[in-house]
């Protein structure tokens, strides 16, 4: 199956499914967003998402693109997109 790229549009559900294995859950529980599981933002995009958690939308698209790579996205990256902004 073959996705497009991971654009700031791209929803959590969408997110979800292109990763059945887990790694998009896993990424979203590391940046201590709960839509993974709580449901209540399923079909939000991800930049919105990474807005309502206080994370810069930037540093949180990086991160999900960096799982397109075998070894995922980098401690930086992580930590970047796990920073919580005012």
């Amino acid at each position: 199956m073959t996705h497009g790229a991971i654009r700031g549009s791209t929803t959590i559900v969408e997110i979800l499914r292109r990763y059945p294995g887990g790694e998009a859950a896993r990424l979203m529980s590391r940046l201590a967003w709960p839509c993974a599981h709580c449901g209540g933002a399923f079909h939000e995009p991800l930049t919105l998402a990474a807005k309502r958690h206080r994370n810069d939308p930037r540093a949180v698209l990086e991160a999900f693109r960096a799982l397109e790579r075998a070894d995922g996205p980098s401690e930086e990256q992580l930590r970047l997109a796990a920073e919580k902004h005012r």
